[in-house]
């Protein structure tokens, strides 16, 4: 999923940031989830704590929460945090059991030390940094770990590229790492690690899925309209997409730190 790329204008930066609210259902549906791997990974450092108490940070619609429901931690240990009133409802919804609180990665409504892990899935390119970071390591607890997780279309596949160049997406592959995460006092080295996932999609579901994507939501209906029809035409004429079901391939990129005493 490509949202990980924003524009380098700060009003469409802005724009494509509040974007998700008005399809909340279609991105909890469309979206896919993290590979447990990747999410075990993250925790490692914190995995021996008991209880482990982690932060789904910019939580969505909980497509983190529920692998780390999946992983096996206890609702009650998981707390979820989104600012889109629309996003967090679609979350209490899928996830009745767990505890989820309007707020921002730049003002954390919880205490100081409360959790063991500060999880953010497809979400830390959109946080002020200079903000977020200190308000992360002060709700983090003494050796607790922060780790971004994002999902990105393996464009190495020559269909899959050609998919991104005709729905206007310009991220590459191949380009594209998680944004440069500042070396500071509170979190002073990220480690990065990769994880081969897929997505299970018909021509239908994967431009539905595109549909959720940032750069496609802040389109006007005509222009929006104009690349559905021109990707499901494409989706509908490749021998690897055009009938029933197939796997895009995606590759989920993982960032971790500890927070720094």
């Amino acid at each position: 999923m490509n949202d990980a790329f924003p524009d380098s204008d700060p009003g469409v930066v802005a724009r494509r940031a509040a974007s998700f609210g008005k399809s909340a259902a279609a991105y909890a549906r469309q979206r896919p989830d993290y590979p447990d791997a990747a999410v075990r990974w993250a925790l490692e450092p914190v995995a021996g704590r008991a209880p482990l108490r982690v932060l789904d940070l910019a939580a969505g619609t909980g497509k983190l929460t529920e692998v780390l429901l999946r992983i096996g931690l206890d609702p009650s240990d998981i707390i979820a945090v989104e600012p889109d009133t629309a996003m967090l409802g679609e979350l209490r919804r899928r996830f009745p059991s767990v505890r989820a609180l309007e707020g921002r990665a730049e003002a954390i409504p919880l205490d100081d030390g409360a959790v063991d892990a500060v999880l953010a899935g497809q979400a830390m390119h959109w946080f002020d940094l200079d903000r977020a970071l200190p308000e992360i390591h002060r709700v983090l607890a003494p050796g607790g770990v922060l780790a971004g997780l994002w999902n990105r279309d393996d464009d190495r596949v020559p269909w899959v590229a050609e998919m991104g160049r005709l729905s206007r997406n310009t991220a590459s592959f191949g380009e594209w790492r998680p944004r440069e995460l500042p070396k500071t006092a509170h979190f002073p080295a990220f480690e990065r690690a990769d994880f081969a996932h897929a997505h299970r999609r018909t021509a239908d579901s994967m431009v539905a899925t595109i549909g959720t994507q940032s750069h496609m939501l802040i389109l006007d209906e005509p222009e929006r309209e104009t690349v559905v029809n021109r990707l499901l035409g494409y989706l509908r004429a490749t021998p690897e997409t055009a009938e029933g079901e197939f796997d895009l391939p995606l590759i989920t990129l993982a960032a971790r730190a500890l927070r720094c005493t």
